[in-house]
Protein backbone atom coordinates (compact mmCIF):
# COMPACT_ATOMS: atom_id res chain seq x y z
CA UNK A 1 0.00 0.00 0.00
CA UNK A 2 2.66 2.44 1.07
CA UNK A 3 5.12 0.93 -1.46
CA UNK A 4 7.27 3.06 -3.78
CA UNK A 5 7.79 1.47 -6.76
CA UNK A 6 10.63 2.78 -9.02
CA UNK A 7 10.31 0.97 -12.19
CA UNK A 8 10.24 4.16 -14.70
CA UNK A 9 13.71 5.34 -16.07
CA UNK A 10 12.84 9.00 -15.26
CA UNK A 11 12.48 8.18 -11.33
CA UNK A 12 16.22 6.58 -11.42
CA UNK A 13 17.81 9.70 -13.26
CA UNK A 14 15.92 11.92 -10.89
CA UNK A 15 17.50 10.08 -7.88
CA UNK A 16 20.70 10.36 -9.67
CA UNK A 17 20.43 13.92 -9.99
CA UNK A 18 19.20 14.54 -6.09
CA UNK A 19 22.53 12.23 -5.51
CA UNK A 20 24.93 14.13 -7.38
CA UNK A 21 23.92 17.21 -5.83
CA UNK A 22 23.92 15.97 -2.56
CA UNK A 23 27.67 14.68 -2.89
CA UNK A 24 28.46 18.26 -4.62
CA UNK A 25 26.59 20.62 -1.89
CA UNK A 26 29.25 18.07 0.47
CA UNK A 27 32.68 18.95 -1.19
CA UNK A 28 31.71 22.78 -0.91
CA UNK A 29 31.82 22.74 3.03
CA UNK A 30 34.69 24.38 4.40
CA UNK A 31 37.03 21.62 6.00
CA UNK A 32 38.22 23.60 8.67
CA UNK A 33 36.60 26.25 10.80
CA UNK A 34 36.77 30.34 10.72
CA UNK A 35 39.54 31.63 12.48
CA UNK A 36 39.30 32.36 16.12
CA UNK A 37 38.71 36.22 16.58
CA UNK A 38 37.18 35.47 20.00
CA UNK A 39 40.70 34.44 21.06
CA UNK A 40 42.58 37.26 19.42
CA UNK A 41 40.25 39.90 20.83
CA UNK A 42 40.80 38.40 24.27
CA UNK A 43 44.63 38.73 24.15
CA UNK A 44 43.97 42.41 23.21
CA UNK A 45 41.85 43.23 25.74
CA UNK A 46 44.31 41.17 28.15
CA UNK A 47 47.21 43.63 27.55
CA UNK A 48 44.22 46.65 27.13
CA UNK A 49 43.51 46.25 30.64
CA UNK A 50 47.07 45.62 31.89
CA UNK A 51 48.25 48.49 34.56
CA UNK A 52 51.10 48.84 33.62
CA UNK A 53 53.41 48.57 30.28
CA UNK A 54 52.61 45.44 28.61
CA UNK A 55 53.39 43.79 25.85
CA UNK A 56 51.43 40.20 23.95
CA UNK A 57 51.39 38.48 20.89
CA UNK A 58 48.94 36.16 19.67
CA UNK A 59 49.88 33.31 16.23
CA UNK A 60 46.74 34.12 13.74
CA UNK A 61 45.47 31.09 11.75
CA UNK A 62 43.91 33.87 9.12
CA UNK A 63 45.08 35.51 5.71
CA UNK A 64 43.06 38.39 6.04
CA UNK A 65 42.50 41.12 9.20
CA UNK A 66 40.54 44.18 9.63
CA UNK A 67 41.73 46.22 12.72
CA UNK A 68 39.57 48.89 14.50
CA UNK A 69 39.36 50.85 17.63
CA UNK A 70 36.69 48.29 19.31
CA UNK A 71 36.35 45.02 16.67
CA UNK A 72 38.90 42.96 15.27
CA UNK A 73 37.71 40.40 12.16
CA UNK A 74 39.63 37.58 11.01
CA UNK A 75 38.74 35.99 7.10
CA UNK A 76 40.47 32.41 5.78
CA UNK A 77 39.06 30.35 3.25
CA UNK A 78 37.21 28.83 6.00
CA UNK A 79 34.79 32.30 6.97
CA UNK A 80 35.05 35.53 8.67
CA UNK A 81 34.88 35.75 12.11
CA UNK A 82 34.44 39.22 14.22
CA UNK A 83 35.31 39.77 18.00
CA UNK A 84 34.55 43.26 19.51
CA UNK A 85 36.77 44.40 22.16
CA UNK A 86 36.03 44.75 25.61
CA UNK A 87 38.77 47.63 26.84
CA UNK A 88 39.35 50.20 24.20
CA UNK A 89 39.71 52.30 22.30
CA UNK A 90 42.87 50.59 20.74
CA UNK A 91 45.02 52.37 18.05
CA UNK A 92 45.65 50.00 15.12
CA UNK A 93 49.02 51.02 13.71
CA UNK A 94 49.06 52.45 10.07
CA UNK A 95 50.24 50.19 7.23
CA UNK A 96 53.53 50.77 5.89
CA UNK A 97 56.63 52.84 7.57
CA UNK A 98 55.58 54.82 10.76
CA UNK A 99 56.65 55.64 14.23
CA UNK A 100 54.04 53.55 15.47
CA UNK A 101 55.21 50.89 14.09
CA UNK A 102 58.37 51.00 15.38
CA UNK A 103 56.90 52.21 19.13
CA UNK A 104 54.54 48.93 19.00
CA UNK A 105 58.45 46.91 18.07
CA UNK A 106 60.09 48.04 20.96
CA UNK A 107 61.18 51.63 20.58
CA UNK A 108 60.68 54.03 23.13
CA UNK A 109 58.27 56.59 22.07
CA UNK A 110 60.44 59.40 23.21
CA UNK A 111 63.20 58.34 20.57
CA UNK A 112 60.06 57.48 18.28
CA UNK A 113 59.03 61.14 18.23
CA UNK A 114 60.17 64.44 19.12
CA UNK A 115 57.15 65.14 21.53
CA UNK A 116 54.65 64.16 23.43
CA UNK A 117 52.61 66.13 21.02
CA UNK A 118 53.61 64.82 18.19
CA UNK A 119 52.93 60.97 19.59
CA UNK A 120 49.12 62.10 20.45
CA UNK A 121 48.63 63.65 16.99
CA UNK A 122 50.07 59.97 15.72
CA UNK A 123 47.81 58.31 17.55
CA UNK A 124 44.62 60.77 16.94
CA UNK A 125 45.25 60.11 13.04
CA UNK A 126 45.83 56.43 13.64
CA UNK A 127 42.40 55.91 15.18
CA UNK A 128 40.44 57.93 12.69
CA UNK A 129 42.41 56.33 9.64
CA UNK A 130 41.04 52.32 11.40
CA UNK A 131 37.32 53.82 10.93
CA UNK A 132 37.37 52.64 7.28
CA UNK A 133 39.99 49.63 7.52
CA UNK A 134 40.11 47.49 4.98
CA UNK A 135 41.19 44.15 5.05
CA UNK A 136 44.88 43.30 4.59
CA UNK A 137 47.11 40.34 4.66
CA UNK A 138 48.12 39.07 8.12
CA UNK A 139 52.09 38.05 8.66
CA UNK A 140 50.92 35.62 11.06
CA UNK A 141 51.40 36.80 14.43
CA UNK A 142 48.89 39.85 16.44
CA UNK A 143 51.07 42.46 18.06
CA UNK A 144 49.73 44.44 20.97
CA UNK A 145 51.63 46.86 23.21
CA UNK A 146 50.06 49.08 26.11
CA UNK A 147 52.35 52.38 27.13
CA UNK A 148 51.93 55.69 28.64
CA UNK A 149 54.35 58.76 27.53
CA UNK A 150 53.43 62.44 28.00
CA UNK A 151 50.06 61.37 29.42
CA UNK A 152 49.06 59.53 26.64
CA UNK A 153 48.14 56.53 27.12
CA UNK A 154 47.76 53.70 24.09
CA UNK A 155 47.14 50.10 23.11
CA UNK A 156 48.87 49.71 19.54
CA UNK A 157 47.79 46.81 17.91
CA UNK A 158 49.35 45.21 14.37
CA UNK A 159 49.22 41.82 12.18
Amino acid sequence: MFELTLDAWYGWIGLSLAGVALVGAAAGLPTAPPPDAGAAGATVDRVAAAEFAATGEHPLDAEEIRLGTRRIALRSESGTAHATLSFGPVTPVPVGDSPLRNVLHGTPPERAFESPEAFRQAVVAARADASEAPWRPVERTLVVRRLSWGGVDVVLVDA
